[in-house]
């Protein structure tokens, strides 16, 4: 039964950095296609990164250059490193197993000025 658990996320303000963690269980992340999504009060999920069984990373259009998505095998854990965050990168924040359907919980990641 694959399982993710999100974490790290908080209130900052413009400008400032978080990284979120997301621990993987009943999958492997390193074997798997792994991706950060988001979604914003009122708005649809969308795909904010994801990262291959073999590494190629992929970024939305809006974060690229202030987001990195890696992973650790060891720990079976994906990360989201978040930088120059801005007020509309608030959302809450969720990771997935790109070939399977479970969600976790998401993670609130809240941006102010």
């Amino acid at each position: 039964q694959v399982q993710l658990v999100e974490s790290g996320g908080g209130l900052v303000q413009v400008g400032g950095s978080l990284r979120l963690s997301c621990a993987a269980s009943g999958s492997t992340v390193s074997i798997n296609p792994m991706a950060w999504f988001r979604q914003a009060p009122g708005k649809q999920r969308e795909l904010v990164a994801s990262i291959s069984s073999g590494g190629t990373t992929n970024y939305a259009a809006s974060v690229k250059g202030r987001f990195t998505i890696s992973r650790d095998n060891a720990k079976n854990t994906v990360y989201l490193q978040m930088n120059s965050l801005k007020l509309e990168d608030t959302a809450v924040y969720y990771c997935k197993f790109l070939n399977r359907d479970t969600w976790g919980r998401g993670t609130q990641v809240t941006v102010s000025s």
